[in-house]
């Protein structure tokens, strides 16, 4: 485990979502930046941040395939919080389909998540000393027993999760009382946001996670599962705040 890892785990399980950030911008300076799917929680971490750090850096993977509404928000935040998100993207969905077959997120969604999602991550956080996220223990059973400050084997960087302890409701509640602006799909029975093909809006009475990869055994994306070490490969970057497939 790194140095700075074992030497803070277990004090940050008491510190603030302020204090831990404080110390991450501190402690990693331009080594640290946030990754943002753009769900509630992401929102909400975003208007924290930016209340201690105006220069906060903030980047994004951008699948081609999210929704009309998350693509929107992208931009409302950026004009709200006066930043610029960066956006990372993986090969063409024309290439993707022309080398794998069409539809993969159907026929082999894993490698879709792979291709798409954690292969421009890697690439982005060999970059990087740490990173911040917004994640949640209650979420999934793979997030359940998430630190606050850990190491990420999979990625080798410190990974830092201010909310992870956060309720539903307490993440609601600072929605409403700071007027954060977020994905209206949320308020249509989708509490998780992914791409359109593999989203669909909760049923009555299902788990907040059911709406994603609907009909499979599959639960995560997997950025956030203690996978192998994953080595980096090209992608490429869209940071100019241009439209997205």
């Amino acid at each position: 485990m790194n140095e700075i890892v074992e030497r803070t785990q277990a004090p940050a399980e008491s510190w603030s979502v302020q204090e831990l950030l404080q110390w991450s911008f501190k402690t990693f300076g331009n080594g640290v930046e946030m990754a943002s799917g753009f769900g509630v929680e992401g929102m909400v971490l975003i208007d924290i941040a930016t209340r201690l750090n105006p220069k906060l850096r903030v980047f994004t993977i951008d699948t081609d395939f999210l929704f009309p509404e998350t693509y929107e928000l992208i931009e409302r935040t950026e004009r709200r919080y006066g930043l610029k998100i960066e956006r990372l993207r993986s090969l063409t969905p024309e290439d993707q389909a022309e080398i794998y077959g069409p539809a993969l997120w159907r026929s082999n969604p894993d490698q879709c998540c792979g291709l798409r999602k954690v292969a421009p991550l890697a690439e982005k956080l060999s970059g990087l000393r740490a990173w911040i996220t917004a994640i949640r223990r209650a979420q999934t059973s793979a997030r359940a027993k998430a630190r606050k400050v850990e190491w990420d084997e999979k990625f080798q960087l410190v990974k830092i999760n201010p909310i992870v302890d956060w309720s539903s409701e307490q993440v609601w509640n600072y929605v409403h009382s700071h007027d954060v602006p977020y994905n209206p799909l949320h308020d249509s029975d989708y509490p998780s946001i992914g791409c359109t093909h593999c989203t669909r809006a909760i049923r009555p009475g299902e788990d907040a996670r059911a709406g994603r990869w609907a009909g499979s055994q599959k639960t995560e994306c997997g950025l956030h599962l203690p996978d192998p070490p994953v080595m980096p490969s090209p992608l490429v970057q869209l940071g100019d705040g241009g439209s997205q497939g």
